[in-house]
């Protein structure tokens, strides 16, 4: 029998209406800017709020995969854990995730390559509500379509290099490309967050993950690893967008910050 993770966050972060989630994302896509790079994306940083708040930014980086997706057959998306401790790399057990779009096929094959790596475990206790990995798949379910395969990974811990380790036998695999979710700063007024957002953002561009934490990026253990797998492969970061709740569809008082990122080959 096929086991399934069923979606835990449609109708929260996400609409949970087919119609109407479907209509949402292709008016978020059309008003992204639409680019085209010499080559597919080797990642994708973008974050993981409520469409509402930050699906203009996360569709300002799903617009440079969209012209790829002939070429791209597996997205391992790494997310942050926010309801479930998390050391090393926890990975789903199921053999497909539903969203209102359809079902995703997990690649069983490449989550046993990571499984050989030390610390990375199968926890369905992790992802089972968790919404950081959830909320990238009907964004890639519409820029995809449909013959794609997911790796859901949560990544918890400070320790950079070994989750790069960990993570490294993906990395720029073949027709693979590496989402990584994060939001910025959380709950301060508008314009100290864009300081320090701008900070992070300067510091993600230059691959110095060493200047990240957790205050700065809620998903910092995956940023820090993709970027020392970045700066291992002598890889470019782009900012592609820098905005926060305040911009899109919140109050300015206490704001969180969300940026969209490209990582490109050398």
């Amino acid at each position: 029998m096929t086991k399934v993770r069923p979606a835990a966050v449609s109708g929260a972060f996400y609409p949970d209406d087919t119609s109407v989630l479907t209509t949402m994302i292709d008016r978020l896509m059309a008003a992204a800017p639409a680019e085209r790079d010499d080559t597919p994306p080797v990642a994708l940083i973008a974050p993981h709020a409520g469409y509402i708040y930050s699906g203009p930014v996360a569709a300002t980086a799903y617009s440079r995969l969209a012209p790829w997706r002939d070429v791209i057959d597996r997205v391992v998306v790494v997310g942050p854990p926010h309801r479930v401790p998390v050391r090393g790399l926890a990975l789903s057990s199921a053999d497909a995730w539903d969203t209102p779009l359809g079902r995703v096929t997990i690649d069983r094959d490449a989550c046993d390559v990571l499984l050989a790596r030390a610390g990375v475990y199968v926890d369905d206790r992790a992802h089972a509500a968790e919404h950081s990995i959830e909320v990238h798949v009907p964004f890639l379910q519409r820029v995809l379509g449909e013959g794609w395969q997911l790796v859901p990974v949560i990544a918890g811990g400070p320790e950079a290099e070994a989750l790069a380790d960990s993570l490294s036998p993906l990395w720029g695999a073949d027709r693979t490309v590496v989402v990584v979710s994060t939001d910025l700063s959380h709950y301060h007024p508008q314009a100290t967050a864009r300081m320090i957002d701008r900070v992070t953002a300067e510091a993600i561009v230059a691959a110095q993950w060493e200047a990240l934490d957790s205050d700065q990026a809620c998903g910092a253990s995956g940023v820090r690893a993709a970027l020392e797998l970045t700066r291992r492969h002598g890889e470019h970061v782009r900012l592609l967008d820098l905005r926060n709740s305040g911009d899109t569809a919140g109050g300015t008082d206490r704001v969180v910050g969300y940026a969209s990122f490209l990582v490109a080959a050398p």
